[in-house]
């Protein structure tokens, strides 16, 4: 189960969509919102989603063609466009979903991004960050996971990519690399970088009442929009939290696959 939250240091006029939820950090407010669809994984039973291993998140991913045997990802086309757009620097990063087996159940590593940083301050992240060189994206992963969180890289056994993701505010290009975690090793926060390390269950995020999805429309132009210039931002729900943003997105493909609803246009 996620730890318990910190006391608010930063309150968003958001707050009374999320009732009984309090967290630190800022979530900007768009010109318009509107309610979004049910998750993807709505039309399973509660049963069938009580309890997920590692080993069959693994599974899933090799069966969807998503094993690191299985090459890169195509980019998607947020990306596309954006890499054509002279304004955009893109910035090759990555990010671990690292999962722990936890008595069975599938928990992955999740941080508190510290409030001194620049981008993405105070919100819920998967340990990552920009590429070193001519590193690869698992290379990049396992080498910032443990400079944030002290994740021995020889612990890791990556296993599978997930479609990468475009960040505007940081004009990041991010690639997800997920990897199973040996054994249940002891984590500590980087100080400057990370304010706190934790695991949650997939099982809780697939609860009821756990993901929310909105859309909303910004005044400034951005690709992946509908007709009516609205684009998904999707959120979990969490004990004292919400995870939402780049790291929801993650999540919410991961347990797309994991659930084995994932369509066959998703990535």
């Amino acid at each position: 189960m996620l730890a318990k939250a910190r006391a608010p240091l930063v309150t968003s006029p958001r707050l009374e969509r999320f009732p009984g939820h309090e967290y630190p950090q800022v979530i900007p407010d768009p010109d318009e919102v509107r309610p979004g669809g049910a998750a993807p994984w709505a039309s399973l039973t509660a049963e069938s989603r009580r309890s997920v291993s590692v080993s069959t998140v693994v599974t899933q991913l090799v069966e969807r063609g998503r094993s690191l045997e299985s090459g890169l990802p195509e980019l998607s086309e947020e990306l596309q466009v954006l890499s054509r757009d002279p304004d955009f620097t893109i910035r090759p990063s990555a990010v671990l979903v690292a999962l722990l087996d936890v008595q069975g159940e599938a928990h992955v590593v999740l941080t508190r991004r510290s409030l001194s940083l620049r981008h993405h301050r105070g919100e819920i992240a998967l340990p990552g960050g920009r590429r070193d060189g001519d590193e690869d994206a698992v290379a990049t992963a396992l080498r910032e996971a443990n400079e944030e969180i002290g994740l021995d890289p020889s612990l890791v056994s990556p296993v599978a990519l997930l479609s990468p993701i475009a960040s505007i505010v940081s004009n990041s290009a991010i690639w997800p690399v997920v990897g199973t975690v040996e054994g249940r090793p002891r984590l500590h926060a980087q100080p400057g970088e990370v304010d706190r390390v934790f695991s949650v269950a997939l099982a809780d995020l697939l609860g009821d009442d756990v993901f929310v999805e909105e859309r909303w429309r910004r005044s400034s132009p951005r690709p992946g929009t509908d007709d009516d210039g609205f684009f998904p931002i999707y959120f979990f729900r969490v004990p004292g939290d919400l995870i939402w943003g780049a790291t929801a997105r993650v999540l919410v493909e991961l347990l797309a696959i994991a659930t084995g609803v994932a369509g066959e246009d998703d990535g």
